[in-house]
């Protein structure tokens, strides 16, 4: 009889624990988060590729489920996107590279008033990507975006016109990839 119950129970805990979260390609994205006081949840989770091989997945986190861009973007409240690397081809020069490339693409080529900021953020990849590497970007409602690989804080980064063009990389009009905007709105 104990022997029942203890099964029911792991079975139980497993089941919990395999609906906690969501697989996305290689990687598993959990389905709630928490950063500080504020518990968000997955809105959408997609996979950035390139020539059909899997690069990184990326969910995007909120306070509630937004298929809008725009609100997302303009939003003035604690929100995060987690990438997770699943392949070997992510490198922090090829991560550096994208990074600067999308700031370019969203900001239109104009990075004058965020270029510091830009640099800072660059500086936090600055020790190797290797696969299975977990970023969080992080906006603090008030207070800027901060950032953590493997769980590990990298810094903060002030300002919410920084969030809005770091954001707008993943979901603005020319974003990293068409796919994991979509997935990350949940339109897929």
């Amino acid at each position: 009889m104990i022997k029942k119950i203890t099964l029911v129970l792991v079975a139980l805990i497993s089941l919990s624990t395999a609906t906690a979260q969501i697989r996305v390609g290689k990687a598993i994205l959990p389905y709630e988060e928490n950063f500080g006081d504020t518990a968000l949840k997955l809105n959408g989770a997609g996979m950035r590729e390139m020539l059909w091989i899997d690069l990184y997945a990326g969910g995007l986190y909120l306070q509630n489920k937004n298929k809008d861009p725009k609100a997302i973007l303009d939003a003035n409240e604690t929100m995060a996107i987690k990438l997770n690397i699943v392949s070997s081809l992510v490198t922090q020069n090829k991560m550096i590279k994208a990074v600067q490339d999308g700031f370019n693409k969203a900001t239109f080529g104009n990075t004058t008033a965020l270029d510091k900021r830009i640099k800072k953020f660059i500086n936090f990849f600055s020790e190797p990507i290797v696969k299975n590497d977990i970023f969080d970007i992080v906006y603090i409602k008030d207070e800027g975006v901060k950032a953590f690989k493997n769980g590990k804080e990298l810094g903060l980064i002030e300002g919410r016109d920084f969030k809005y063009a770091l954001f707008k990389i993943w979901l603005g009009d020319e974003p990293a990839s068409e796919g994991i905007k979509n997935g990350m709105l949940g339109i897929q």
